[in-house]
């Protein structure tokens, strides 16, 4: 059976349920252990590729839905963010069939999230666990709102 791989538009509304939202798009989260999801909130392990040095490191993601933010840090603490990538700026997330992504340690699981001044490189470490990331960045993705109607 065969599901789309994401919903294109982004969700604004405030009492938005994220993990309800994910499940109704045909995931199981809860045998996602790469993933963990709350209502607010996605968390987990991503290596992304680095912006001026390009080469592929562990992050530990952070989607939150209130602080409109997808943070990523050094390690699962959270102490020492690394970056940030404001909804706002977000205008694409899409899997990479073209392969741009420079030397990806596993090509089928790297997936973009495209921001008014970069893309960011993804892979994610199941087929799963990238199809819940990009379904969750989309709901996120506000920078390309400006064109809808």
């Amino acid at each position: 059976m065969s599901r789309p791989l994401t919903r294109y538009l982004p969700v604004r509304k405030d009492d938005f349920d994220l993990r309800g939202h994910i499940e109704s798009a045909g995931h199981n989260t809860d045998t996602c252990y790469h993933a963990s999801l709350t209502e607010k909130t996605c968390r987990g392990f991503l290596v992304k590729m680095g912006g001026k040095i390009k080469t592929w490191k562990k992050r530990w993601f952070v989607f939150d839905r209130n602080r409109r933010t997808l943070a990523y840090y050094a390690d699962k603490h959270e102490a020492k963010m690394k970056g940030v990538i404001y909804f706002q700026a977000i205008e694409e997330v899409y899997y990479d069939h073209l392969k741009n992504a420079h030397k990806s340690p596993n090509p089928s699981l790297t997936f973009s999230v495209k921001t008014h001044d970069r893309v960011y490189y993804m892979v994610a470490p199941s087929p799963e666990a990238m199809r819940i990331w990009m379904d969750v960045i989309v709901t996120g993705a506000e920078g390309y709102t400006h064109f809808l109607v």
